[in-house]
């Protein structure tokens, strides 16, 4: 169907049911309504959440209600409100070249009225896409009244010879440009108290007053906001009244299983690295190393020595298991190999992908981030030997160490250097077939990597130096 080009034209498709004219709060819950109906997912790209956080969402939507996100950092907040224009209509009308995305049915703006009377059914009608409808603002200490809402601009006065009292001499701030768009504050309690004071009316009665101006302007806009439930940085809050105002308060979380959370981290980092152009080194991650690199996360989030209030991002297993798989490839550059495979080795290399990923305590500090990022790393390693081979004979390993057997694999060793020193250890090369973590004709990088994990385990729990 070809967009009326016309107002007149506009109108008779608006007449004829062809074009539908509603609130965009309504509009949004038209495409949802009909979006499940249809049984079609509301955020793919989003995991975790359909149990828990999406079912909010889609009540406060169904609702008409503007709403915040709540919670810690890496919660996948930002991309929420990102993927809410995929419930607007693919087009909007609106005023030509008018700043606030005027209805050219009912303008707001003077300038648009007095447009329209002049033109008439012959304006022109300018279409507005579902991408250009989110209007984004990081809230920062800084910005001001007039950013958010307007202020009088005295050039636009003089240039057009009019009175500072004059409608025409506004300057409109974000908010009335936000005009039948979704605005989106991000981190809410950064903004001063008196700018928050400055959100009531749209919030309640959906107006807003331009500084200066005895005059009114009716918005039609949905608010969405992220905040942070805990005040770790006092940076500041969310004031009572405004928070009053808001219609839904929804809580995210981090992945509640381990499945999730390595989906997650698959589908955010960047593993992958075949015809990146850069390259022939074909890049391998057996499962138990991405586990490794996942239960970091989770070990990290119960740690009394990591500062709950502050969170663990679920950025931290996408940086580190990209740090890993770069690791890996970095050692099979150098050692001439053609595939880089992942081991616990290169975890350990990946430490500045963790250790700026989490707040201590006080007696965290004490320790210091590598320290414990090194005891995370151990943990999960214990942790994943413990899943997937719990209760394996180890005894014939043991017993080769308690005899003053040794073991001199360095870290940067190629994997068939790796796997020499290995076949040293009685049993380990058996232990790693019996219990899946490789296959008799694994490579020699498998292999490595399934056998640092053994070790790596057995040292964690304390039972090999």
């Amino acid at each position: 169907m070809s967009l009326p080009e016309r107002l007149g034209e506009l109108r008779q498709a608006i007449d004829a049911g062809r074009i539908p004219r509603r609130s965009i709060k309504l509009e949004m819950r038209a495409n949802l309504m009909r979006r499940l109906q249809q049984d079609e997912q509301l955020f793919p790209d989003i995991v975790g959440y359909d149990d828990t956080v999406i079912p909010q969402i889609t009540n406060a939507i169904l609702s008409q209600h503007n709403f915040v996100l709540l919670g810690l950092r890496g919660q996948a907040k930002t991309r929420i409100l990102r993927g809410l224009t995929t419930l607007l209509d693919d087009a909007l009308p609106v005023v030509p070249g008018c700043q606030i995305n005027d209805d050219p049915l009912a303008p707001v703006c003077r300038a648009c009225r007095t447009r329209v009377a002049e033109e008439g059914d012959a304006m022109p009608i300018a279409w507005l896409s579902r991408e250009r409808r989110l209007v984004e603002k990081l809230a920062t200490p800084d910005v001001t009244i007039a950013d958010m809402l307007g202020d009088i601009d005295p050039i636009k006065a003089v240039r057009a010879g009019l009175e500072l009292s004059d409608e025409l001499t506004m300057h409109y701030g974000l908010l009335p440009r936000a005009n039948r768009c979704i605005f989106a504050i991000n981190e809410l309690p950064d903004l001063a108290s008196k700018i928050q004071v400055g959100l009531f009316n749209i919030l309640q009665e959906g107006d807003v007053q331009i500084k200066g101006y005895p005059i009114r302007l009716r918005l039609d806009v949905v608010m969405t906001f992220t905040a942070n439930p805990e005040d770790y940085t006092a940076r500041g809050k969310i004031i009572t009244p405004l928070k009053d105002r808001i219609g839904s308060e929804i809580r995210t979380h981090y992945p509640v299983t381990r499945q999730a959370g390595m989906a997650i981290t698959a589908q955010e980092a960047w593993v992958s690295r075949d015809g990146d152009g850069a390259g022939t080194i074909e890049t391998v991650v057996p499962p138990y190393i991405s586990e490794i690199v996942e239960e970091v996360a989770f070990v990290a989030r119960n740690n009394p020595k990591i500062d709950k209030r502050s969170g663990v991002s679920q950025r931290l297993p996408v940086s580190c298991l990209e740090n890993v798989v770069s690791n890996a490839e970095r050692r099979a550059l150098a050692n001439g190999e053609s595939t880089a495979v992942a081991r616990v080795a290169d975890v350990y290399a990946a430490l500045p992908a963790i250790t700026g990923k989490f707040e201590l305590e006080y007696e965290g500090e004490l320790h210091g981030s590598d320290k414990i990022a090194r005891e995370l790393i151990q943990q999960s390693a214990a942790f994943t030997f413990d899943v997937r081979a719990g209760g394996a004979d180890v005894e014939d390993i043991l017993k080769y160490f308690e005899t003053g057997g040794a073991l001199q694999v360095g870290e940067d060793a190629s994997a068939s250097a790796c796997v020499r020193g290995f076949k040293t250890v009685p049993g380990l090369m058996e232990l790693v077939e019996n219990v899946g973590l490789t296959g008799s004709a694994a490579s020699d990088g498998l292999r490595t990597a399934a056998c640092e994990l053994v070790l790596e385990a057995l040292v964690a729990q304390k039972r090999i130096s």
